[in-house]
């Protein structure tokens, strides 16, 4: 034996390190809730709607602590702490518009420092997003060397508030991308803590390609990272077309950028939910989910296409690529945010205190203002959103890794707990068991992946989940799982209900589940937890499966009725409820999803792509 093995040898011994080490038990990995998209006074448009609150007050409000409203002066406080946060402030103008405040700075003196000197912030906003939805750059607001500094601050701020095992903090910035209004923003997180030297803007290119070049060379610089694009429901079809930025068919090779570049897809946020919208999903009786946001950011009010703009069509599409060439763009992860430009991710309906500075800080603005810059009045607004991931630790890269192995689920504001495992043969007694979530990982794979290869034997997919409500929130009404293919060239989806609380029985003719029911007293904001069960749980078998069709499945959870945050703010005010929005809300969670991909001699692929042969490698 040599002396160098001998070394590797009493090296491999040592406690904790290299391989010595034993790999995690995933069963005893934890869901630790976070804020995955969070503006400062860094964000220009944030800084132009009043707010001056810094990265440090978004990650102290994040850890539970009370921090001052910059706007109102306010003392506000989440009600249950996050585990990890990552503020996304805007590549585009990056720490520019606080120098408007310096006394010594030439820019008070611009077109744009006087109309914020002046109040008229707004305004200002709107020069902003138009120099971002026209690709040019205000020269004034544009200093390489101010800009690289103040990135370095962000990172240093992240830096200095992670606290490993207690409170895990991602560096992160937006990439803002908005051609003609067209919202592809993403959010591009690093798992290290050194952070790329600079960051990339939509002014460097607005094209998502672009941004996956950024993301390939700052990986190989040893900075790893994914990005997560969010508001595709403001996309006008453009977030999940089926064609490139180049107007190029999507081929191999760029669905493999996408999945590697975009592990995950925010399905909520302050501006909406991207999940699906009831004229693409008439037959689903929850479709239509704080979907009262429209218009397409900075527009001036223009309404956007909707059939490329919808999370569940763009999986329901990438199983239809899987058929057609072999490759699947749009196999992503799901998680939630807030995309608030108060520093503040108030993801609690009844402690909801508006995400857009001076345009939505107070009751009476949130419930009487007209349509805003933004394009919508805040009355459409919805609360932020959560992101649980199921991780290793609550550290950088517990956290990260997490996300990009997809172990993820958003949801639209509650901490509500969900698992689920997908496989062949999961059975009634495998749930019931004391290590269910040990079976879970032995016997299928957890949310966010492949289903393993069908067995022989098997049948159809069994999908094995659990749900438990968020202690300060309502209780559970049921779980459904979400099911979409391709069947002779089209996309099909179906939704079931498989779990569900109060003894209901389904319709005997039309199979419906009857509605949970109603406890919310409008006028006092109030309701009653006396419907409903804190936990669900079922082992669910796909009684429609054809082994030929490539499918995606996912779970949604949703709970019984509560007041939204206008009904909260309408008590406040003394006065009704408004009318054009709703009272009452369902709130919910959605999984990442699992794929069924056919063994290759059953698949269907050409025989109804006949017009496709041309893009098929």
């Amino acid at each position: 034996m040599t002396i160098r093995t001998l070394l590797l040898a009493a090296l491999l011994w040592q406690p904790g390190i290299g391989l010595a080490q034993d790999a995690p038990d995933p069963a005893d990995r934890q869901v630790y809730f976070g804020e995955q998209h969070l503006h400062t006074t860094n964000s220009p448009d944030a800084f132009s709607f009043g707010t001056r609150n810094t990265p440090d007050d978004a990650y102290a409000f994040c850890k539970g602590e009370a921090i001052k409203k910059s706007t109102t002066g306010e003392m506000i406080q989440k009600g249950t702490p996050y585990d990890w946060c990552a503020v996304t402030d805007h590549a585009e103008y990056l720490g520019m518009m606080p120098l408007l405040l310096d006394p010594d700075s030439d820019l008070r003196d611009t077109p744009i420092g006087k109309l914020i000197a002046a109040g008229e912030g707004e305004a200002a906003f709107q020069q902003i997003i138009s120099s971002g939805s026209a690709g040019i750059p205000i020269p004034y607001l544009v200093d390489p060397a101010v800009m690289a500094q103040a990135w370095e601050a962000q990172k240093e701020a992240a830096n200095r508030h992670y606290e490993p095992g207690e409170f895990t903090t991602l560096i992160a910035f937006e990439w803002s991308s908005q051609p003609n209004s067209m919202n592809l923003h993403h959010n591009v997180f690093f798992r290290d803590s050194a952070g790329p030297p600079a960051v990339f803007s939509a002014f460097d290119s607005f094209r998502r390609e672009d941004l996956w070049t950024y993301q390939e060379i700052q990986r190989g610089l040893g900075h790893e990272n994914f990005s997560i694009p969010h508001n595709s429901n403001v996309s006008d079809s453009r977030m999940f077309a089926t064609t490139t930025s180049y107007g190029t068919p999507i081929d191999a090779k760029w669905a493999e950028r996408y999945n590697r570049n975009s592990p995950g897809v925010e399905i909520v946020q302050t501006k909406g939910a991207s999940e699906t919208h009831p004229a693409l999903a008439p037959f689903d009786e929850f479709a239509d989910f704080e979907t009262g946001f429209v218009h397409l950011l900075g527009s001036g009010g223009v309404l956007g296409k909707i059939d490329k703009s919808y999370v569940r069509g763009a999986l329901i599409d990438g199983v239809g690529f899987q058929e057609m060439i072999g490759a699947n763009p749009f196999k992503f992860g799901v998680v939630a945010g807030a995309d608030s430009h108060d520093a503040a991710s108030d993801n609690e309906e009844f402690n909801y205190t508006g995400v857009h500075g001076n345009t939505d800080k107070t009751p009476e603005i949130r419930l009487t203002a007209p349509t805003t810059v933004a394009g919508e009045a805040p009355k459409n607004f919805g609360t932020p959103g959560a992101t649980g991931v199921w991780a290793d630790e609550n550290t950088r890269e517990g956290i990260f890794d997490a996300i990009q192995r997809r172990e993820t689920y958003g949801t639209s504001g509650p901490l509500i707990r969900l698992r689920a495992f997908g496989g062949w043969g999961f059975t009634a007694a495998d749930l019931a068991s004391d290590d269910w979530v040990s079976r879970g990982y032995a016997g299928g794979v957890p949310i966010g992946q492949d289903l393993p290869a069908m067995p022989a034997d098997a049948t159809a997919p069994t999908i094995m989940v659990w749900a438990m409500k968020d202690p300060v929130s309502g209780n559970l009404d049921r779980i459904q799982i979400v099911k979409g293919w391709y069947q002779n060239g089209q996309p099909r989806e179906q939704i079931y209900d498989v779990a569900w609380s109060d003894g209901r029985q389904p319709d005997p003719d039309t199979g419906k589940l009857p509605p949970v029911g109603n406890t919310v007293d409008i006028p006092d904001a109030s309701y009653t937890n006396t419907i409903g069960d804190a936990q669900l749980s079922v082992v669910w078998t796909d009684p429609d499966f054809e082994p030929s069709h490539h499918a995606v499945y996912y779970v949604r959870v949703i709970e019984i009725p509560t007041p939204r945050w206008s009904t909260y703010d309408a008590k406040v005010l003394g006065i009704p409820p408004l009318e054009d929005v709703p009272a009452t809300i369902q709130e919910r969670a959605w999984s990442s999803p699992f794929w069924y991909t056919p063994d290759g001699s059953i698949a269907k692929r050409l025989d109804y792509y006949p017009g496709l042969q041309m893009i098929v490698p």
